[in-house]
């Protein structure tokens, strides 16, 4: 399985690690942190020398209730780091945290690689017109309603079979725009409860028979902290266990804040599996 990025092949038989970069002031976990050119910077070397594949740069905050912001304020943050870094780092493989067609355009044109959209197309409809355009890998997420309102969406008649149904209409409309780099994301944490986060992770090898690659987004989130009633920035170890759960169910690609640990939860993966 393969996604070609800057006409670079990445094989994902072996998964890979996608560090988070948000230079936004109000992220749930490391928001206000890298603002700075020079943390910016310190940051995305740590990331890649511990061995992140893809850098997400996310300018919108979209953690549960979170402020919108306009376009305008959205590219004002993104676009000087997208440049930054394609010129600090050109080899860098940069996926762009958005929901706008036009900051994906935009952020396209300054050498980014992936678009990472947390809508699925369903905040802008022009999305997938870019997409193909462009011809590059799109993070296909799945999200009921917006980040301001989806913890108010958490209602399925199935949760997972409810998330396989969106993933077939939006993959019809992607293939007839001849997109073929699609990496699926079940949205751990966006319009779900702690114990729908659960269900979708205990059945998360049902996403394969789609035979895409799979993103997942565990983090940190609030489905440990708030059910282990411990300290977000306590997260750590429990990151890393339903990291390694998601892998051995199929997981392609770990989008982390911890870019070593999850590489070693990959590496241990791999040591295990039969040669």
């Amino acid at each position: 399985m393969t996604i070609n990025c800057k006409g670079e092949l990445i094989d994902l038989a072996c998964s890979k690690v996608m560090g988070i970069l948000n230079i936004t002031p109000d992220s749930f976990y490391d928001g206000g942190k890298f603002i700075a050119t020079k943390e910016i910077i310190q940051q995305t070397k740590k990331m890649l020398d511990q061995g992140a594949t893809f850098i997400d740069i996310g300018a919108y905050s979209s953690r549960p209730n979170a402020k919108h912001i306009s376009e305008e304020e959205e590219l004002h943050r993104i676009l000087p780091v997208v440049k930054l870094l394609i010129h600090e780092f050109p080899k860098v493989l940069i996926s762009i945290d958005t929901f706008r067609s036009k900051v994906a355009s935009k952020c396209l044109d300054l050498g980014a690689c992936m678009i990472n959209d947390i809508s699925g197309g369903n905040l802008d409809k022009n999305m997938f017109t870019v997409i193909a355009k462009y011809q590059v890998p799109y993070v296909l997420m799945h999200m009921q309603g917006n980040p301001q309102n989806m913890q108010q969406k958490v209602t399925y008649k199935d949760v997972v079979q409810d998330i396989i149904y969106f993933f077939s209409e939006k993959l019809t409309k992607l293939r007839k725009l001849q997109i073929n780099d699609v990496i699926l994301d079940v949205g751990f944490g966006f319009g779900k409860t702690t114990n729908q986060n659960y269900e979708i992770l205990q059945k998360l090898e049902l996403f394969q028979p789609f035979e895409l690659p799979i993103l997942a987004g565990l983090s940190r989130k609030s489905m440990l902290y708030e059910f282990l009633e411990e300290p977000l920035d306590k997260m750590l170890n429990a990151t890393s266990i339903v990291n390694t759960i998601a892998l051995q169910k199929g997981a392609s690609i770990l989008r982390v804040h911890d870019v070593k640990e999850a590489l070693e939860c990959i590496r241990i993966i791999e040591k295990t599996k039969n040669k």
